[in-house]
């Protein structure tokens, strides 16, 4: 009878062991990008591609040069304010903050900075004004491909690809998209 206890025992804690590795953590994911905890609490997966949409301008002599240094001066991820950002290319273009709901399901993402004009399906050479509704056709995280949004605002701005250490510890972030000049400062 003691030997079964053990055994019974032995059995319990070891599928309760197995059983907590299973739980709802991307972070533990992270093959292809970047994860963060959203403001819901829940783990965002961002894309590290550095593959840039069609039709994007460079823009010319930048606020940050290619290479330079920057403070990231905003929180759109966890551990990227007051992060050290190392440019990787500057671009010309309207930045839009959108409303979505993933592809994937769950509930909606609100107010995602950002998005660009050339990362619009069917984009036009117009800006899109607040409220109109449009399919996204970036890919910074899972389910935005495709994704019906809706435009919260935009700006004409310089939106730089950057890559930098979340001040949170974790993995570097390479090729973030995302993040507007207004977002940066110099050391």
């Amino acid at each position: 009878m003691k030997n079964y206890t053990m055994i019974l025992l032995t059995a319990l804690i070891t599928s309760s062991l197995m059983l907590s590795g299973c739980g709802k953590n991307t972070a533990q994911d992270n093959s292809s990008g970047e994860s963060h905890t959203a403001s819901t609490g829940e783990m965002m997966h961002h894309s590290d591609s550095g593959e840039l949409p069609e039709g994007l301008q460079e823009k010319k002599n930048p606020t940050y040069p290619v290479g330079s240094k920057a403070v990231m001066n905003t929180d759109h991820m966890a551990g990227m304010k007051g992060a050290e950002a190392t440019i990787v290319g500057a671009y010309e273009t309207t930045a839009y903050e959108v409303s979505y709901t993933p592809t994937t399901g769950g509930e909606t993402v609100k107010n995602h900075k950002w998005v660009i004009q050339q990362e619009i399906q069917d984009h036009t050479d117009q800006p899109y004004a607040a409220g109109a509704e449009v399919v996204l056709n970036a890919d910074h995280m899972p389910g935005m491909k495709g994704a019906k949004a809706t435009i919260e605002s935009a700006e004409q701005t310089t939106v730089y690809m950057v890559d930098y250490s979340p001040t949170t510890g974790g993995d570097p972030v390479k090729n973030h998209k995302w993040v507007t000049e207004e977002e940066l400062s110099i050391q």
